[in-house]
């Protein structure tokens, strides 16, 4: 007689939204009770990398394609080095790996970090429910069942607006990455919640960097004498990130060539005197289509962000004068990227660095070098086309170690 080996039943987890919609299935990863906003992912593959981005802080995230953890986790993909999601929600989390590379499983990876995952649940109509409804507060639990007394948990919690998670979601002291002595450029990288794969994308374009904390006051950055000032992506409400702003407004007064994204681009928006908005279910994924307007291309990017800048806000002449939108998301018109025509700086809503997603955007890295070889003084209508134009306040600038 032959037996059958089952495994065995996972326990039971409860999936409720602020809304009061509520979603039954199995738990896996940590047992416990997760609170944070819900929203969804529609990458298909890179759920290691999605696990570990500091910009997921305190998000509940959900995975539009229907199967994952089939190849197991490593020690080399993470963003970061930690899992930063609140919770995970997936259809069918795999129960088996298999990949040369994997270290762990799915579940053993949000088990030893002490994130509670939910699967078995119809992510499908949950992705649509956010995508009418909007993102919102939302928990997982394996502790507390009853969809009422879960419900009131919720509706207790944070809301996201208004939330400086930022200013804590990096390195609380500086480091370096890369040689001193083979870099062409000294860089000086805002940690508000940094990915892995931006700081690799520097170094191997020739940058010595050093990572300060999201605290630190211009005049310190300023101290290392950076050829360029990059501002990191990050969790959180951007408006909330008062000393941020204010050391990037100094940074930006002072002429040092500079490149944002993500957060690091609604930072720069705000210094310049423009506004950002809470979306109503953001931009999650790893295949949005964004019409470059210098280059007159189309690129298919990397998102990961629930705030955008309000592209009416930009100033005509603000405080460090001209800003121009330079992209524009073919889904909805989101802005997606700007830059300064009178002082050397510029940026980008999506991630060009991906880590998941395609490559298509990698060229911003090279133009931000480019900026600093010319000491912030126009790059305008050079190479790719996002330079920098006249250097109003740049003309002040040493050249870069690479000019």
């Amino acid at each position: 007689m032959t037996t059958i080996l089952r495994p065995p039943a996972a326990p039971p987890a409860l999936l409720v939204l602020e809304d009061g919609v509520s979603l039954r299935g199995e738990a896996f990863g940590a047992p416990g009770t997760v609170h944070g906003e819900v929203v969804f992912n529609t990458a298909i593959t890179g759920y290691q990398e999605v696990l570990t981005d500091p910009s997921y802080r305190r998000q509940i995230v959900t995975m539009t394609a229907p199967h994952m953890g089939n190849y197991g986790t490593n020690d080399d993909d993470g963003e970061s080095g930690r899992v930063q999601v609140a919770g995970f929600v997936v259809r069918e989390a795999s129960r088996r790996h298999s990949n040369h590379r994997a270290r762990r499983s799915l579940h053993d990876e949000l088990a030893a970090a002490g994130v509670t995952g939910i699967s078995q649940v119809d992510t499908r109509r949950l992705t649509r429910h956010i995508r009418s409804a909007g993102a919102m507060r939302a928990a997982i639990s394996t502790e507390i069942l009853d969809v009422d007394a879960l419900v009131a948990t919720v509706r207790a919690a944070p809301q996201m607006q208004g939330s400086d998670l930022a200013t804590t979601a990096g390195t609380t002291e500086p480091y370096e990455a890369g040689h001193p002595h083979e870099a062409r450029y000294r860089v000086v990288a805002y940690d508000f919640g940094l990915k892995r794969n931006i700081l690799r994308l520097l170094v191997a374009h020739g940058c010595h960097v050093t990572v300060v904390p999201a605290t630190t006051p211009a005049e310190e950055a300023l101290a290392y004498d950076p050829d360029g000032l990059f501002v990191s992506n990050g969790p959180g409400d951007p408006a909330a990130v008062t000393a941020g702003i204010a050391a990037l407004r100094n940074v930006l007064a002072a002429g040092v060539p500079t490149f944002g994204i993500c957060l690091g681009h609604q930072l720069l928006a705000h210094a310049v005197g423009a506004s950002t908005y809470k979306m109503t279910f953001g931009h999650r994924g790893a295949n949005q289509p964004v019409r470059n307007d210098e280059r007159r291309a189309v690129e298919i990017t990397s998102h990961n962000h629930g705030f955008a800048v309000d592209v009416a806000s930009l100033p005509a002449d603000g405080p460090f004068g001209r800003v121009r939108q330079t992209h524009v998301n073919l889904n909805d018109g989101v802005n997606e990227g700007l830059r300064c025509l009178d002082v050397p700086a510029f940026s980008v809503q999506y991630h060009p660095e991906a880590a998941p997603g395609p490559h298509d955007a990698r060229y911003l890295f090279s133009l931000f070098t480019e900026l600093m070889g010319e000491g912030g003084r126009g790059a305008s209508g050079r190479g790719a086309g996002i330079g920098v134009g006249e250097g109003r306040r740049a003309s002040a600038r040493p050249g870069g170690r690479g000019s």
